[in-house]
């Protein structure tokens, strides 16, 4: 399948490799032939596999890199990135080695970037209802837990499958990133979402089916739970102070302060209101439940209708329109 790129727009692919061996020869023989150039990151693979890419595929537009110590996904990929924008190239689609993306799919994926619709683009196995009976179900609970926490550290609230590894970005947007801070690790999706987010740029969801062949999940719920809350809860502090204190101060601001005020004022005085009164055996005033009971209901009120703005400033113009046709000028 062809991919209808406009004339002078570039396309090239970054495939990090670890463990992957001879699954990434077909992923490479499956990329349409009017993409430019692949990377192929060997992230100090134990088997080998940029050896192997070199040994046996012929393809002249590959390109093997190598990394003398395993940096993890995030950072093959940005290697793969870098190398990328200093050839030039319009956009970079990343797809793993294993063959559970599709490289037909690529198409859809560039298309909302080419158009100027978005500046960046990730799958979605959850588009579609009728797929998701198809995931294993810790995939199912481990994505689903993960998009509410993403959501809320980055900003963007009509998402969902954060982790996914199918994705495509427009060089302008990555060159608003950070690449030294991004997480190199399990959290590298998470976090690019963030720095995107706090660079204004438009992500949109592209539907899509993966292939798990019956293999066993990467994904360890134990093994990842404490740096995903940790990751989280960091990028949620900074999206706020940056958001709504140092880029600007609004009325959603103000909201958030006092409804962080009378929530924990709430809460700390209804939980001393409670412990008295178990601690003296004797039953609290209808005073004291009141002003335990109101700051919680108003403060409460207060964070929904922040809530609803924080959904509702979600970016909506691509930076490739803005600082594109700023600098066009």
């Amino acid at each position: 399948m062809a991919i209808l790129n406009p004339p002078g727009v570039s396309v090239a692919v970054v495939i990090p490799c670890y463990n992957v061996g001879k699954l990434v020869l077909d992923v490479i023989a499956s990329i349409p032939d009017s993409i430019a150039v692949i990377y192929v990151i060997d992230d100090r693979c134990p088997i080998g596999t940029g050896q192997l890419v070199e040994q046996n595929c012929q393809d002249p537009r590959v390109k093997v890199l190598f990394h003398e110590q395993n940096q993890g996904v995030g950072g093959a990929v940005i290697t793969g990135y870098r190398a990328a924008l200093q050839a030039g190239h319009d956009i970079v689609v990343k797809i793993d080695g294993d063959g559970q993306m599709d490289p037909r799919l690529i198409q859809g994926f560039i298309t909302p970037i080419l158009e100027g619709r978005a500046d960046y683009t990730k799958g979605n196995r959850f588009y579609r209802l009728r797929n998701v009976r198809r995931m294993p179900p810790v995939r199912l609970i481990g994505n689903a837990a993960l998009s509410f926490m993403t959501k809320i550290s980055s900003g963007y609230w009509q998402i969902f499958d954060p982790t996914n590894g199918y994705t495509a970005c427009h060089r302008i947007a990555l060159n608003e990133l950070d690449l030294d801070t991004l997480s190199r690790r399990y959290f590298f999706e998470s976090d690019m979402l963030f720095q995107l987010n706090q660079a204004r740029a438009v992500v949109i969801d592209v539907p899509m089916v993966a292939k798990y062949d019956d293999e066993p999940s990467s994904l360890r719920p134990s093994r990842i739970l404490i740096p995903f809350l940790r990751g989280h809860f960091k990028n949620t502090v900074k999206r706020m102070f940056g958001s709504y204190f140092l880029r600007g101060f609004s009325v959603a601001s103000a909201e958030l302060i006092a409804a962080g005020l009378l929530i924990s004022f709430g809460v700390i005085y209804g939980s001393h209101a409670w412990a008295r009164s178990v601690f003296d055996a004797v039953p609290a005033t209808a005073g004291s439940v009141m002003l335990a009971a109101l700051p919680l209901i108003l403060g409460m009120q207060l964070l929904l209708s922040w809530l609803h703005f924080d959904v509702s400033s979600e970016p909506k113009t691509p930076l490739q329109r803005i600082i594109g046709s700023f600098h066009a000028r």
